[in-house]
């Protein structure tokens, strides 16, 4: 799966979460991303406002997702 940033610098990885569909509310994302279940690069991320740019690949639940 892949995310186009669409001309801005970035997005935020809680905002990420809601775009996907991977979470359904800005607090069950909060949740996801305090209980360590979000990998960024590879490494467990706890920062809810991450912000990602192009290259950075969030991996959720088996999914994964690269930013453009």
């Amino acid at each position: 799966m892949e995310f186009n940033l669409e001309g801005q610098e970035f997005v935020e990885l809680n905002r990420l979460l809601k775009f996907l569909g991977w979470a359904e509310s800005g607090g069950e994302a909060h949740q996801l991303i305090d209980q360590g279940m979000v990998m960024v690069n590879g490494q467990e991320e706890y920062r809810r406002r991450k912000k990602l740019y192009s290259g950075d690949v969030v991996e959720f639940n088996k999914m994964e997702c690269k930013i453009l």
